[in-house]
């Protein structure tokens, strides 16, 4: 032991220094590490913990400020987002034409495709204000099913809408594209532009190693179907006919949405209660890095009462356009001779998904690096656990043929681009170099749909050649 009032040994005045440092305030404390245990610490309830209100998203107000809620809308979260909002005069064009002149089909189609984007900017943002005000994973996920409407009701009116079979390839490309959308537009565009000005950005291996996991289960999962289909159809040995090998593509492709939709199910459960205070404390960290904190703070923000109308305005208004939108694709599809497969996989998905990804550059862009990961991989495995399954099902109660018996060619490249993205998040950092190389793979496949061939007919044209070859 030291002596009374003499000078402490030099092992004893480093412990001093190390438990100063431990108990400054500025660290971190034991609870709010960025990575918790699994277990409930100083007695704290873990359904209290999830079910607690944040205090980031409080606007200091309640109720209805019309001028101030118009001015908050009309600022959005960022620059890029504020300029989008210019283009809302498009959205009672849109519908103007709609009903004016509809056999205008080139205009109608363009002017409501434009719409989608300010509407669903709005939803984002709108959206993004509720999760703020809730604790952060079942915000963002809340946030992601938002933006998802627009997906989900493209498809329905799609199913809906669907004659014959004529429709369903495009709707079997927009589930690719919507997943090759986020894994490599948005998520490329969230690298290039978060890289630009720093060596390269870190995120948390929870994220990345949880999402890449699921999204590579997911597109074994979507490319079985296309797999049977392509190996039986094509083979000299097969007994079968090609009406019962695609009634059996289909049948494998129902079995798989319910299977798929359980998988879903587990992601909620993992992310929302066995392990949301991992996910939970990531994202608060991430927050509290991000680079205009401060800003973000003083920025004046919605009510409760104003995201609710916010969403239901915008909600109505994405509903029109997307309805007003499908209805036009066959005309554009056979009339201008635009490819279903670059359609569905190319168009749609780059606007349906448009408020989405600006938030997430807008999250790279400002060092919120891991938000941005979970606004990319989300809605990808939201469109592969639970939109696409949802289609096959909500198509099989209306005796409509939907099925996960993809083109080879483009569930292919959903694969190899999952494994590509997967490759990127391995190290755990990201830069601009690999986020300009995700965008110009983007750009590839987008040139390569455009001139792919149409996919009508084609699972009836393989049954004829393998029916052919066999004779």
């Amino acid at each position: 032991m030291a002596r009374v009032g003499s000078r402490p040994s030099s092992r004893e005045g480093n412990e001093s220094l190390l438990m100063m440092d431990l108990n400054r305030s500025d660290l971190p404390a034991e609870d709010d590490t960025v990575l918790p245990m699994h277990h409930n610490e100083k007695g704290r309830d873990p359904r209290r913990s999830f079910l607690r209100v944040h205090t980031a998203g409080q606007s200091g107000r309640s109720g209805v400020h019309p001028l101030l809620f118009l001015q908050v809308c009309f600022r959005s979260t960022c620059t890029l987002s504020m300029i989008v909002n210019i283009l809302w005069p498009f959205v009672p064009a849109a519908v103007a034409i709609h009903f004016a002149r509809p056999d205008l089909h080139v205009w109608v189609f363009a002017l409501n495709y434009i719409a989608i984007v300010p509407a669903a900017n709005l939803l984002g943002f709108a959206g993004g204000e509720l999760a703020k005000k809730l604790p952060k994973v079942f915000g963002v996920l809340l946030e992601t099913t938002l933006s998802s409407v627009v997906e989900i009701v493209l498809f329905m009116v799609l199913i809906h809408n669907d004659q014959g079979g004529n429709l369903i390839p495009v709707i079997q490309a927009a589930i690719l594209g919507s997943i090759l959308a986020n894994l490599l537009l948005c998520l490329g565009l969230c690298f290039f532009f978060g890289g630009l000005g720093r060596e390269d950005q870190v995120f948390h291996e929870a994220v990345s190693e949880v999402g890449s996991g699921i999204l590579l289960v997911a597109g074994f999962g979507l490319l079985i179907p296309s797999a049977f289909y392509s190996a039986l159809s094509n083979s000299s040995s097969n007994t079968l006919t090609p009406e019962q090998v695609t009634s059996s593509a289909l049948k494998i492709s129902r079995a798989t949405a319910i299977i798929l939709l359980a998988a879903f199910l587990m992601y909620l459960f993992y992310n929302l209660h066995s392990h949301h205070t991992i996910f939970d404390e990531i994202l608060e960290y991430d927050e509290n890095q991000g680079e205009d904190r401060e800003k973000e703070q003083k920025r004046a923000k919605l009510t409760l009462t104003e995201c609710l109308i916010a969403i239901a305005i915008s909600l109505t208004c994405v509903c029109m356009s997307a309805v007003f939108l499908v209805q036009e694709i066959e005309h554009i599809v056979v009339e201008q001779g635009v490819s279903d497969n670059f359609m569905g996989l190319i168009l749609v998905p780059v606007v349906e998904k448009a408020a989405e990804h600006l938030t997430a550059i807008d999250e790279a862009w400002d060092n919120q690096i891991n938000f941005a990961l979970f606004h990319c991989l989300a809605p990808s495995i939201q469109t592969a656990l639970l939109n696409a399954p949802l289609a096959v099902i909500v198509g099989w109660c209306l005796s409509k043929d939907v099925s996960l018996n993809f083109e080879i060619f483009m569930i292919v490249l959903v694969v190899l681009s999952i494994l590509v993205v997967g490759n990127f998040l391995r190290d755990g950092k990201s830069n601009y170099l690999e986020g300009g190389l995700c965008v110009l793979t983007y750009i590839i496949i987008a040139v390569s749909t455009w001139y792919y061939p149409a996919a009508h007919g084609t699972e009836g044209a393989e049954g004829a050649e393998a029916a052919a070859h066999r004779m």
